[in-house]
């Protein structure tokens, strides 16, 4: 019996991905079509994205898990009618990209680009910068993303420290948890990079107390989730200097708002959530090892734990 794979995603993706998975399923020895046109009591499986015209999975009775395009799934998780097993995007093409748009920000900072590159003022300052080994660097959020992120960071010999909530063992990481651990991260900072992701319980985790908590001029990447931090409280720790640089590439609302402060603020970067995207190729790898698991009776992988978010 053939499966039906229902496609509901960016349908500008849908050449791409439509080529991709059915290779895939036939190398793996599976039997399916995939189409962006099903009667809902006849999809066996839905590859998903949250920005999706599906909302409603009510109908969708014969579905055994909707597969997320995404990494982040908080605007799906409070979906009532999506009772089928969810699960959220990890694989290698992601991570790789998140790796290296936040080390290239990371070293950005490090190495002070920003003024060692002629041209803008005129000055010229010899001074270096100090080995990574010296340099302190903190990672909010120790899931998939941030452990390859963290392993990334202390591949190029910086002293790297991560926070979760429930701490974890990394080789080569400092690692913490708990709300004394939180404080600790945040105090030995000098660059912090958030890739937690958005909960009530993240909800403005970088606020007036906390930001107050890091090293004076100590500079934040962000690209994690918008709604980590409290824009007015880190707009007031860059005007007094309590945080030095900000690289924000996720927002509360996107696309950034043309009259927002972060626009004009010459302590901010903004990029506009690129840090990284699931590539087709690496993404369809994990859908069809998730489809070919559930037909053979087996675990998914990254399947999403509904009370904590993600």
């Amino acid at each position: 019996m053939s499966l039906n794979i229902l496609y509901a995603a960016n349908p500008s993706e849908w050449d791409v991905y439509s080529a991709s998975l059915s290779f895939l399923l036939k190398q793996a020895g599976l039997s399916a079509c995939i189409s962006r046109e099903f009667a809902p009591d006849e999809v066996d499986y839905i590859v998903y994205a949250p920005g999706s015209e599906l909302q409603d999975f009510t109908p969708y009775t014969r579905c055994k898990a909707v597969m997320s395009l995404w990494a982040g799934v908080e605007r799906i998780t409070g979906n009532k009618t999506l009772t089928q097993p969810l699960t959220r995007m990890v694989d290698s093409g992601l991570e790789e990209g998140m790796c290296e748009w936040v080390a290239g920000h990371v070293l950005r900072y490090h190495l002070g680009m920003d003024r060692h590159i002629l041209g803008q003022n005129g000055d010229w300052c010899q001074q270096p910068p100090p080995l990574a080994r010296n340099r302190r660097v903190g990672i909010l959020g120790l899931g998939a993303l941030g452990q390859a992120v963290a392993g990334t960071l202390a591949a190029l010999k910086f002293d790297t420290a991560g926070w979760s909530r429930s701490e974890k063992d990394i080789a080569g990481i400092s690692c913490y948890g708990g709300d004394t651990g939180l404080r600790a991260v945040l105090a030995r900072s000098e660059i912090l990079v958030l890739l937690l992701p958005d909960t009530p319980e993240t909800t403005n985790l970088l606020n007036t107390d906390t930001l107050a908590l890091m090293p004076r001029g100590a500079m934040i990447v962000n690209p994690g989730r918008g709604p980590l931090i409290d824009d007015e409280a880190l707009l007031a720790a860059l005007d007094s200097g309590q945080i030095s640089h900000a690289t924000l590439d996720v927002f509360r609302v996107e696309p950034l708002p043309a009259g927002h402060p972060y626009w004009a603020h010459a302590n901010v970067t903004v990029t506009p959530h690129i840090a990284s995207d699931t590539r087709a190729d690496t993404a369809s790898q994990v859908v069809v090892e998730n489809i070919r698991r559930c037909e053979a009776g087996e675990e998914l992988m990254f399947l999403v734990d509904r009370e904590a978010g993600y």
